[in-house]
C-alpha cells in the first residue's frame, strides 16, 4: 500500500510500527478499530490507545524525532504539506494530507519504510527492530523485561519494607 494513501487506523498502525525504538507491543482495542501500544518513550511509559491521526499528544512522539520540519497548511485545493528529516530516517521526505498532522505522519512512515508498506497485521504483535512478530509466535528470547517501577503502579500489591 502506498504511504500517501494511509489514513485512520492503518496510518496509526504504521506510525506505531515506525516507532520501533519506543513501541514494544501493538494490540487492537474497541473491537479492532483502535491501535493500542505498550512501550517507553524516553522515560515516559505508554500503555493504551495510540491514535496519532486524531491526537496531537500521540503525534508529539513523531514531532520529537524531527531534525528538520517544514509544514504548510491546506489552502484551497492543495493539501497540507510537510517536508521533514527524522532521527534514524532516510533523509528528507515529504508528506501530504487533509491536515498537517496526517501530512507529518505520512512523512514519518515514509522516512522509515519508503513510499510503500505491506498489509497491516491486524493482531497482537511485538516489535523487534523493524520487524513485527505475532505475540503467539514469539520465541522466549524475544520477550521484553518490564520497565522498572520502584514506586509501583496503582493496584500493585507490594510487600512492606523490611525493618
Amino acid at each position: 500500500m502506498k504511504v500517501a494513501d494511509l489514513e485512520g487506523i492503518a496510518l496509526d498502525y504504521w506510525v506505531a510500527r515506525s516507532l520501533h525504538d519506543f513501541v514494544r507491543e501493538i494490540h487492537f482495542t474497541d473491537s479492532g478499530e483502535t491501535v493500542a501500544i505498550r512501550g517507553n518513550d524516553r522515560g515516559r511509559p505508554w500503555d493504551g490507545r495510540f491514535t496519532p491521526t486524531t491526537s496531537w499528544d500521540a503525534a508529539a512522539a513523531v514531532m520529537e524525532r524531527a531534525r528538520r520540519l517544514e509544514m504548510r497548511e491546506r489552502s484551497g485545493e492543495s493539501p497540507a504539506h510537510c517536508v521533514a528529516e527524522f532521527e534514524g530516517g532516510r533523509g528528507e521526505v515529504e508528506g501530504r494530507g487533509d491536515s498537517l498532522r496526517v501530512a507529518l505522519l505520512r512523512a514519518f512512515v515514509e522516512s522509515r519504510f519508503g513510499d510503500s508498506v505491506g498489509e497491516m497485521l491486524h493482531e497482537s504483535q511485538m516489535l523487534v527492530d523493524n520487524t513485527a512478530r505475532r505475540i503467539a509466535e514469539a520465541a522466549a528470547g524475544d520477550t521484553f523485561e518490564e520497565v522498572p517501577s520502584p514506586d509501583g503502579h496503582i493496584g500493585d500489591i507490594q510487600s512492606p519494607p523490611r525493618p
